[in-house]
């Protein structure tokens, strides 16, 4: 052990840096496990168990494949027929029956993982999300090996009553077998995942989402004890939800001014209204680049990225059904001049 370690554990412990001051542990242990002190570096890891974490195996061989996310308080608006089914796997989680393994298949921007976030704060579970850079490699038959050491560390979590295991985008490993280019080297890292997956310890939560659920192998479908569809928004929820969006973005950015009524039909105007991932960046945007002493700058941005021919086309604002007042907000012609063209 250096005096780096001890220094840093001080650190972390000074700065509140929870995962940090963990990590740092961990490495004090696994160094004392190395040069033969065991039951010291067990004595540490059973410190360190009391807290959320998961246990690696001490050894040189250890590898972590997870990273830590924080849960969201954000709010998260979904239509009705999505939440009910997330409600049910809160319920189901609740009942402690075994029914753990759920799949959210949709297209991005659905709100997949931002889901899984809020499922995490609801059970009040700590969330942590697979980092498949480190568990994909490009020597034969390591892929599987890596998902199989995974798969051993997160049967090794101290408290898995208390942890959520997300695969965010769960297809970089589990792609058909049948269809991959690589047959042989998808079969071994699918049937691993397979394997972990039957073995999985009932009191851990284990979250995947896929964007490629066509693809997607269907043995390994049939492992998950649900399939939850993001794909299931109508218009109306899109518009319903924009609105939302849009109240908690002025909340954040103060000084635009609100018009719910011309929003909406700015937002009506849109052939496909975007998926609510994309549909926040559009509008954060739209805030972000408007002129602070223009409360409604805003709206004029929004309308140009939605219209064609912009906001410089009276007729046309006039055709898509908005009054002289909104389109005055829109040009930042007078209501009486924009009354004269139109009547012109």
């Amino acid at each position: 052990m250096k005096k780096k370690n001890i220094l840093n554990l001080i650190k972390y412990y000074s700065e509140k840096n929870e995962e940090g001051f963990r990590n740092e542990a961990y490495e004090i242990a696994k160094y004392f496990d190395k040069i033969g002190d065991f039951q010291l570096a067990e004595y540490i890891m059973a410190l360190m168990s009391n807290t959320n974490t998961f246990v690696p195996q001490i050894g040189e061989s250890t590898s972590s494949f997870f990273k830590k996310l924080e849960q969201s308080s954000d709010p998260l608006p979904l239509p009705e027929v999505i939440k009910e089914d997330i409600i049910g796997i809160v319920n189901a989680v609740g009942h402690n029956v075994g029914v753990n393994k759920f799949l959210f298949v949709g297209a991005p921007g659905t709100g997949k993982t931002e889901t899984v976030k809020q499922i995490a704060r609801i059970l009040e579970r700590e969330l942590f999300i697979i980092e498949f850079e480190s568990i994909i490699d490009s020597k034969l038959g390591q892929t599987s090996k890596n998902i199989a050491l995974l798969f051993e560390e997160i049967q090794n979590f101290s408290q898995p009553e208390k942890v959520i295991v997300l695969f965010d985008e769960i297809d970089a490993i589990a792609i058909d077998r049948i269809n991959s280019n690589d047959l042989r080297e998808m079969g071994r890292a699918t049937s691993a995942v397979l394997k972990g997956m039957d073995n999985l310890n009932e009191k851990i939560v284990l979250i995947a989402t896929t964007n490629l659920y066509s693809s997607f192998d269907k043995a390994l479908v049939r492992r998950f004890d649900t399939v939850i569809d993001f794909n299931r928004y109508k218009r109306e929820d899109l518009i319903e939800i924009a609105q939302i969006i849009l109240s908690e973005l002025l909340i954040k950015f103060k000084f635009p001014g609100k018009n719910m009524r011309l929003f909406r039909k700015i937002i009506n105007l849109m052939e496909e209204i975007p998926y609510p991932g994309e549909l926040k960046n559009l509008l954060k945007t739209s805030i972000a680049f408007s002129k602070p002493n223009d409360e409604y700058d805003y709206l004029k941005r929004l309308y140009n990225n939605v219209s064609k021919n912009g906001v410089g086309d009276l007729k046309e604002l006039q055709n898509n059904g908005f009054t002289v007042r909104e389109i005055e907000i829109l040009t930042g012609v007078s209501k009486s001049q924009v009354s004269r063209e139109l009547k012109e």
